[in-house]
């Protein structure tokens, strides 16, 4: 079955208003849709990194395997990255020893550095052309946070075996000649749609099957129900970064959080492709300490794309610190013109959601009381390694092989060491229920412009509506189907978001990040 590349008018394209640079710069990664039931060894259920890794690997091993997608490849949260490859975590290894231990840590470092020579190995193997590279990463000091816990990070770097050194400046940062930094040598970094492409067309030449455009429902050990056919299966995984069928046991262990990206050109060779991270702000309301993030990408043969991320929050909650979402794009490209002032006219901006596990390591394993559902979700800032690392440990439990990996990563984990902070993200999201007796953020539809949405309160219903740019309005129950949270508006990428457990749906009320399986229910307004 032949690859699809035309350009698709579908709203399946990305999850969310605004488009990457990855997904602007690469053909439509479209296959067919499900014609007939479905009868294979291992069902995939999500087409980014994580599902096609896995399919990919399990292929290539002799497997039968079937991969379904909702959207087309790399839609979803994978299209939204800055693909950083990297085995600097976002959370520090000094915090990866107290919690876990320093033979876990240096497992930690071992796993990520094992994924980028994996990706590395296939990008040489399929002679992929997605602009790889190795390069040096910079983690500098965030304004709030203190000089020895860099020391401590070097320290905790070397006892996990990583190729680190300290600096007594940052390279090529603005000022950098007296910000001190910690050196992650040895990094990479690549175009993950590229990458992702190579992949699936790979997939199909060994004998695997894809499907896009293809919604998976009613998970569970016999298979899944996509497209209204009956997939069956021996193993199935869920790499649609959150578990789909789960009611409480992981959305207790992580949280959503948004995060924003900007893009703009920069000429050739005034900054040299490396990566650089600042360590967070420590003074910040999230448990996840939000910090900054940068990298370069090739655009064209004058010009390089300068990526900068950061300003997160937890999803849906973007009015807890009273910054709106599109405000935040404003207070990123500040900071990095700090720090990169050749920066020239802002190209791109999207934002994406990350999964930050309480005690900071992904969760790639069996399905905590499945035997034969497995999982991917925890991304935390490290989706590209984490999601490599989650597909090499199921693949080898699939194949009946000890992974080394697998004790650490396990969904099945409870980390004693991070009560506090499982303590504080579990108040937060016990919090948001307060939002059924709060205001609503609308007096009535008549207040909505085209293109925007918000909440409405109806005697005892809290209602969603919409006003398309066609002037037509849709209305929706504003109760997120997965526990009940209401939905806020999200008036940047357009999408109803669920402040409790990161839930999305469109502003057609389609849902489009889980852990909710079902779309918002539509209602009928005057």
């Amino acid at each position: 079955m032949a690859p699809l590349h035309d350009k698709f008018n579908s709203s399946n394209i990305t999850s969310g208003e605004n488009v990457s640079f990855w997904i602007d710069s690469t053909s439509m990664i479209a296959f067919e849709k499900p014609e007939t039931d479905i009868q294979t060894d291992v069902l995939i259920i999500g087409g980014g990194i994580a599902g096609l890794t896995t399919a990919y690997n399990l292929v290539k091993a002799g497997k039968k395997v079937v991969l379904a997608e909702d959207g087309f490849i790399g839609s979803g949260e994978t299209g939204r990255t800055t693909a950083h490859l990297t085995a600097a975590l976002d959370d520090r290894y000094y915090f990866l020893e107290e919690t876990f231990g320093k033979d876990a840590a240096k497992l930690a470092a071992e796993s990520h550095t094992a994924a980028i020579n994996a990706i590395e190995k296939n990008v040489s193997d399929l002679q992929i052309d997605c602009s790889f590279k190795r390069v040096n990463g910079y983690l500098f000091l965030h304004p709030s946070d203190e000089e020895k816990n860099l020391q401590k990070e070097f320290e905790a770097t070397q006892n996990a075996g990583l190729n680190t050194g300290i600096l007594n400046h940052t390279p090529s940062l603005s000022g950098g000649e007296n910000i001190n930094s910690l050196a992650f040598y040895n990094q990479a970094q690549f175009h993950i749609l590229h990458y992702l492409k190579a992949l699936a067309e790979e997939i199909v030449n060994l004998g695997g099957t894809i499907f896009t455009e293809a919604r998976a429902e009613n998970i569970t050990k016999e298979g899944a129900n996509v497209n209204g056919f009956t997939f069956t299966a021996n193993h199935i995984v869920v790499a649609t970064n959150t578990p789909v069928n789960d009611t409480f046991t992981m959305h207790t262990k992580q949280a959503a959080y948004r995060t924003y990206v900007i893009a703009g050109k920069i000429a050739k060779g005034q900054l040299p492709y490396s990566l650089w991270w600042d360590t967070g702000d420590a003074d910040s309301k999230w448990v996840s300490q939000p910090y900054h993030y940068v990298r370069l990408e090739s655009f064209d043969d004058e010009y390089d794309l300068l990526i900068s991320g950061g300003e997160d929050h937890k999803t849906g909650q973007a009015d807890e610190e009273g910054i709106a979402e599109v405000e935040r794009y404003d207070r990123l490209e500040s900071w990095t013109r700090n720090y990169f002032p050749m920066l020239e006219e802002i190209s791109y901006k999207w934002s994406g959601q990350v999964m930050e596990p309480v005690d900071s390591l992904g969760f790639m394993g069996k399905n905590p009381g499945d035997d034969n559902i497995y999982i991917i979700t925890g991304d935390s800032g490290n989706g590209m390694t984490h999601a490599t690392i989650g597909a090499m440990i199921i693949s080898d439990t699939i194949m009946g092989i000890k992974n080394e990996w697998e004790d650490l990563y396990s969904p099945s984990r409870i980390t004693l060491k991070t009560a506090v902070d499982f303590a504080k993200e579990a108040g937060n999201m016990a919090s948001q229920y307060l939002d059924w007796i709060s205001a609503s953020d609308l007096k009535n539809t008549s207040d909505l412009e085209p293109g925007d949405g918000g909440i409405l309160s109806s005697g005892l219903k809290k209602i969603a509506v919409y006003r398309d740019y066609d002037n037509s309005l849709r209305a929706f129950s504003a109760v997120c189907p997965h526990l009940g949270c209401v939905v806020q508006w999200n008036n940047d990428e357009k999408s109803f978001d669920c402040p409790c457990h990161g839930s999305r749906f469109s502003c057609d009320g389609t849902v489009t990040n889980g852990p909710a399986q079902t779309d918002l229910s539509p209602i009928h307004v005057k």
